[in-house]
């Protein structure tokens, strides 16, 4: 695989290229990091974010729970504004 910014090959499991630091996309979600900040921060006790990257299973935790009192909730929205949340399939949401 290579960059697609500057040609030089990288790992698929890289988030950002060793050789001009260009993040990977193809190491990362399709899922918008955008959508998911937005999600989580009005509808984040209702676990709506957790739906929308396909983790339907603590979603429904979210639901019934409500955020688990809104720390759950308040943990995810910092997860997702850093980078550093995930969907379904363990990939890092990292587009905006």
């Amino acid at each position: 695989m290579h960059c697609t910014y500057c040609g030089q090959k990288i790992s698929p499991e890289a988030l950002n290229c060793p050789g001009c630091g260009e993040p990977n996309y193809a190491a990362s979600s399709p899922k918008s990091r955008a959508a998911v900040v937005l999600l989580a921060f009005f509808f984040g006790c209702l676990g709506v974010h957790r739906f929308y990257v396909g983790k339907t299973g603590t979603g429904l935790i979210q639901l019934f729970t409500l955020g688990l009192f809104g720390i759950w909730a308040l943990i995810d929205l910092i997860m997702a504004i850093c980078g550093s949340f995930t969907d379904a399939e363990g990939q890092k949401i990292t587009r905006w």
